[in-house]
């Protein structure tokens, strides 16, 4: 892939695919607004009625048909969790590009407390699993895939390659200490909304795979220790809701190092088009290095 290719989707590219999507599924894109820009582009539309992803790229759309499967299947089960816009036909397809519309979750900014977020993770936990096949947990692949797309300084894409491989190999030695079964793979606060009667609802749900229920646990208690984000008693209550402390099991800090790489590798797709991305890449690379503080990496 070259350079220009790397670089193509940003703000303006995301927004035209997405115009064209509410076109060919008659979904009025009033008032578009940006929520996030990763691994998809989030905007609110419609005056928040509507909530639409576009996948950065044309391999995003197996995890996508995926995340309409997975809806599908919450649905029937009741979880609560974000739900297709029933209306659409599920995903579009644009220049390759997957797009789904979900509906919209009350303001989009208010969040659940770590001790309904705890319960909530132990509820899915607990579901029988789908019907159809989840993938493995494989998170190195993601790295693998970021870094190919990063345009990022030589030195800082070669620390993260080799770092990426020695924890793959610690990660190959670990030994679970909770069942495995269906992961949501991203669950921390940002991914757990109220809607409109301020009912917690589980969002972003491409993630969705198999593997040790520890991966689930991890963000939530790295916001606590590592960047200071949710306070003691948040995390205390997070603990309580789900009923086990990954941070007491003897292989959190090695998934602990896999997820900071991910959190860096995640932001690294963005460096060629966001200065502010890039500089915070090579912050966050620097104490890897060094391993200084995570308390000054600034949330994305």
């Amino acid at each position: 892939m070259t350079t220009s290719e790397q670089i193509a989707f940003d703000h303006a590219a995301a927004e035209s695919i997405l115009r064209r999507a509410c076109a060919l599924s008659n979904v009025e894109p009033n008032g578009i607004e940006l929520l996030r820009f990763g691994d998809h582009a989030v905007f609110r539309i419609s005056g928040g009625r509507i909530v639409a992803r576009v996948g950065r790229s044309p391999d995003r759309l197996p995890s996508v048909t995926r995340e309409v499967a997975i809806a599908r299947w919450l649905a029937a089960a009741e979880y609560p969790a974000a739900r297709l816009v029933t209306e659409a036909e599920q995903p579009v397809v644009v220049d390759g590009h997957p797009v789904t519309f979900w509906e919209g979750l009350a303001d989009g900014d208010t969040y659940a407390s770590t001790r309904e977020m705890g319960e909530l993770l132990r509820l899915l936990h607990e579901l029988n699993p789908p019907a159809f096949p989840l993938p493995p947990l494989r998170p190195f692949d993601k790295v693998e895939q970021r870094l190919a797309v990063a345009v990022i300084p030589s030195d800082t894409h070669a620390y993260l390659a080799a770092l990426a491989q020695d924890l793959a190999s610690e990660y190959e030695g670990l030994q679970f200490a909770l069942p495995s079964g269906p992961l949501h793979g991203d669950f921390n606060v940002g991914n757990v909304l109220r809607d409109g009667t301020e009912s917690p609802k589980v969002i972003d749900l491409d993630g969705f795979v198999s593997g040790p229920r520890e991966w689930d646990l991890m963000q939530t208690a790295m916001y606590y220790d590592s960047f200071g984000w949710h306070t003691e008693d948040e995390y205390a209550d997070f603990v309580d809701g789900y009923g086990f402390d990954v941070r007491r099991w003897p292989g959190y800090p090695v998934l602990r190092s896999i997820r900071e790489l991910l959190m860096v590798t995640w932001l690294s797709q963005n460096a060629g088009t966001n200065p502010r991305a890039a500089e915070e890449v090579e912050k966050r690379v620097e104490t890897l290095r060094s391993g200084g503080s995570r308390r000054d990496w600034a949330p994305f």
